[in-house]
């Protein structure tokens, strides 16, 4: 059974599907890999090391035609032509946006594992490729802060004199949120934060953070871990009780994200035009519309004299460990997706297993 390994085109993405210590571990499990030459150079991943592992570093249409192909971002139009039929892709398939993608891929007959579909289980931890990546995004949305932030994140002494610690605040406890938190205490912020989900208190503590307790009414917490949608009364009252906690923030850093649904708004303009002159949003949910309506996609901005930073794609800042952390979750997939038969490894049933059975993509109606 061949593995392909196709290079990334979605335009700033720099991550590879896998690594060359994978690729090694694979090969040992008795696959082909098939890598396609230069997938790994943006990630720092030479084609000599892949080869050393053991794989074939070949064109792109010799790893887009292998009966599983590894990919980060879901395909275009011209590699969904170029997969064998009955291919299995695996990836991030971005199934919350009807482009046509599915319906392409299930015209191919190829059967699809979205990675943003495994169910945040136990069993399925080292699957999650969702909190490896959000885990990233966190850490590097704090230093994309510090960067544009005029002024120092920690206490600082000096022979001139001294400065305060800069009020960090962090929006949403999720994987991002939390890790944000850390790195910020780690930098020496001042670090202050809030979740819809009161079960998150006690996780925001743990880190060294001071919880922003407001009642909005009723509980944000959701299926599967994650937030679910406030009704428009809770959001409203969210709004208000926010806005003067907001409006003393040197920093902000909002992850507050919802499920194939539009970020929600927790920084409103009327709180931007508050802020101090220098301070700094980072806007994690800039993709899916931003939780400041002030944030643009993919585009560092000066508004009311606030720098709103809304890069969509942290991971691809740290291409080289976001892609190690991601192949392992490929591959401690795959070690479910397939087993060993007499001549090699092959398919299991995916409706056998409740984490391949969650994350397959049923042809669109």
């Amino acid at each position: 059974m061949r593995i392909g390994v196709p290079r990334e085109t979605v335009p700033g993405e720099t991550r590879v599907a896998s690594t060359p210590e994978v690729v090694r571990k694979l090969v040992g499990k008795g696959f082909e890999v098939c890598v396609e030459a230069g997938a790994g150079a943006a990630a720092h991943f030479p084609d000599a090391d892949y080869a050393q592992a053991g794989a074939q570093v070949a064109g792109r249409a010799e790893a887009l035609a292998s009966d599983i192909v590894l990919r980060v971002r879901k395909p275009s139009a011209e590699d969904i032509a170029g997969l064998r039929d009955g291919a299995v892709l695996v990836g991030f398939l971005e199934t919350c946006e009807d482009d046509g993608t599915l319906a392409a891929l299930t015209a191919r007959g190829a059967r699809m594992i979205a990675m943003e579909r495994i169910p945040r289980i136990s069993r399925a931890q080292s699957m999650d490729a969702l909190s490896s990546q959000a885990n990233i995004a966190g850490y590097r949305a704090v230093i994309e802060a510090a960067a544009h932030y005029g002024r120092f994140l920690p206490v600082m002494m000096t022979s001139a004199g001294s400065a305060k610690p800069a009020r960090l605040v962090v929006l949403g406890a999720g994987v991002a949120g939390l890790q944000a938190i850390a790195t910020a205490r780690r930098l020496g912020a001042d670090v202050h934060a809030y979740d819809v989900r009161p079960e998150t208190r006690e996780q925001i503590l743990s880190l060294g953070a001071k919880p922003i307790d407001i009642d909005v009414g009723e509980s944000g917490s959701g299926a599967g871990g994650y937030a679910k949608e406030l009704s428009a009364e809770a959001k409203a009252r969210q709004q208000s009780l926010l806005a003067d906690e907001l409006a003393k923030a040197h920093v902000i850093v909002t992850t507050a994200l919802i499920p194939c649904r539009p970020a929600p708004v927790l920084v409103t303009e009327a709180v931007v035009q508050r802020l101090r002159a220098g301070s700094v949003i980072v806007d994690l949910a800039a993709a899916t519309g931003g939780n400041c309506p002030l944030t643009e996609k993919d585009r560092i901005v000066t508004k009311h004299g606030v720098t709103l930073v809304g890069i969509t794609n942290y991971p691809a800042l740290v291409p080289s460990d976001a892609s190690s952390f991601y192949a392992r979750n490929l591959a401690n997939l795959l070690d479910i997706m397939t087993g060993k038969g007499e001549a090699g490894p092959v398919l299991r049933d995916f409706d056998a297993d409740e984490i391949t059975r969650a994350a397959l993509v049923r042809a669109p109606a």
